[in-house]
């Protein structure tokens, strides 16, 4: 399943642009709760005010919340990023660490967020279980878990780890754009004989295909 996953999404990547590991850190933070297009699009404004850590740490809160306003939950996202930027001045030099133990010991940041920074911005593999990744290892049957940290370590075990960061890239393609929380287009779907979901959603392929997106919902 997951080589003709490979072979179906050849350029999956992260839809979350950043240009280093603190700009990942943060916007990986803000795309809880919204989308990943809406953060990009604050993202170019948010970094030219606020480059590094230490800039943000400093930030004025309710300059911060104009920002970071057009996301939702703005107070909230507003505090985070000024209390994470704090930590990384005050604990680490400014500097984003590239181990598990200390990424998840930072506010607002838990296994999912330090997996994406891991994989993406220091090449250390990580799954990333978000709700594609969770919905469609549930469906595929790799496992019957639905605690996130559960289903990373159980999908963690079928595969090699040097597999895990494309491979929660592909799933996440793949749930976005085919393998639908409500109606999964099950005749479209490139893995759909190995699927022990198949027809929960329209197996004519017709049908099937018209649900096709050629983006994320990103």
């Amino acid at each position: 399943m997951h080589r003709v996953l490979a072979e179906t999404y050849p350029d999956a990547h992260c839809e979350l642009d950043f240009d280093d590991p603190f700009q990942l850190l943060v916007v990986t933070v803000l795309s809880a709760q919204t989308t990943d297009k809406r953060v990009n699009a604050v993202r170019p404004t948010l970094f030219a005010a606020y480059p590094d850590p230490r800039s943000m740490a400093a930030a004025d809160r309710e300059t911060l919340e104009g920002i970071v306003g057009p996301l939702g939950f703005f107070r909230a996202k507003t505090e985070s990023l000024l209390r994470l930027s704090a930590a990384l001045v005050a604990d680490h030099d400014g500097q984003v660490p590239a181990r598990l133990d200390d990424l998840v010991k930072l506010p607002g940041v838990g296994r999912k967020t330090a997996n994406v920074v891991l994989g993406n911005a220091f090449d250390v593999p990580g799954i990333t279980v978000d709700t594609h990744f969770g919905r469609l290892a549930r469906r595929f049957g790799w496992t019957e878990e639905t605690d996130p940290v559960k289903v990373e370590h159980a999908v963690g075990a079928l595969f090699p780890r040097r597999d895990w960061t494309m491979l929660s890239h592909r799933l996440i393609w793949h749930g976005r754009r085919r393998c639908h929380a409500q109606k999964p287009a099950c005749g479209a779907c490139p893995v759909s004989r190995w699927c022990p979901a198949f027809g929960t959603g329209p197996v004519e392929p017709e049908a099937a295909q018209a649900l096709v997106r050629t983006e994320g919902r990103a």
